[in-house]
């Protein structure tokens, strides 16, 4: 049976003893909220200034500030490049006549 993904990630998180995962931001000793792949979040994660201390599993470890931080830079990258809608484009440039 497959858990839900809340409760896989929280089991994650969590070592064969029962300790949990710290914050992989150097200097911060605080229990991680959220693993994330280390290939995707990297450039967000250092684009927020923020320094971590690389390991094994390619996974970056953060707790709720710094998951915070290195979201809203990642929120504010993708605003960026988002693509507009069809219709939206249709409307402006259309030359020809709409019917209704």
């Amino acid at each position: 049976m497959k858990l839900p993904k809340e409760l896989r990630e929280k089991r994650e998180l969590k070592t064969t003893v029962g300790k949990e995962k710290k914050c992989s931001i150097k200097g911060c000793g605080e229990t991680a909220i959220r693993s994330l792949s280390e290939n995707k979040w990297k450039d967000y994660v250092e684009k927020a200034d923020l320094i971590y201390i690389e390991n094994k599993q390619q996974k970056i470890y953060l707790c709720k500030n710094h998951y915070k931080e290195a979201n809203k830079f990642r929120k504010s990258q993708e605003k960026m490049y988002q693509k507009k809608g069809f219709l939206e484009d249709s409307e402006k440039t259309s030359p020809g006549r709409r019917y209704d």
